[in-house]
């Protein structure tokens, strides 16, 4: 029974981590470089020290490049916030990372596409 409240207490966490900075995303952050942003899924460590959240970042190269310095620099913002809507001792540190599985999954088809169509695979 342990192990499984042990696996549920960090995605319990991760789902509130991922509605608060969404909400705060909307209503609340002024700054450009991040307005395109989406948290696709919130990972917590089994200690409830880091949380990896992961976004889809609607733009090419510079875009990216800039909307994941402007979420790291509003970290602390974010994580303020996150610090008000969680009942615990510890707030996670929160670090963006770029969710690139949007992106294998459209090449993927782009590939399966290609080899359907008697092409040679790109």
């Amino acid at each position: 029974m342990k192990a499984a409240s042990s696996k549920r207490r960090p995605d319990q966490v991760g789902e509130i981590i991922r509605q608060v900075v969404a909400e705060a995303l909307i209503r609340e952050v002024r700054d450009p470089r991040i307005s395109m942003v989406t948290i696709t899924r919130v990972e917590v460590t089994p200690d409830l020290s880091h949380a990896r959240l992961f976004v889809t970042i609607h733009g090419e190269g510079e875009e990216r490049t800039l909307a994941l310095e402007g979420l790291a620099r509003a970290s602390g913002f974010f994580r303020t916030r996150v610090a008000n809507a969680l009942s615990t001792r510890i707030t996670p540190e929160l670090t963006f990372m770029p969710d690139l599985g949007a992106e294998h999954a459209a090449r993927i088809e782009h590939i399966l596409g290609a080899l359907k169509r008697g092409e040679e695979a790109p």
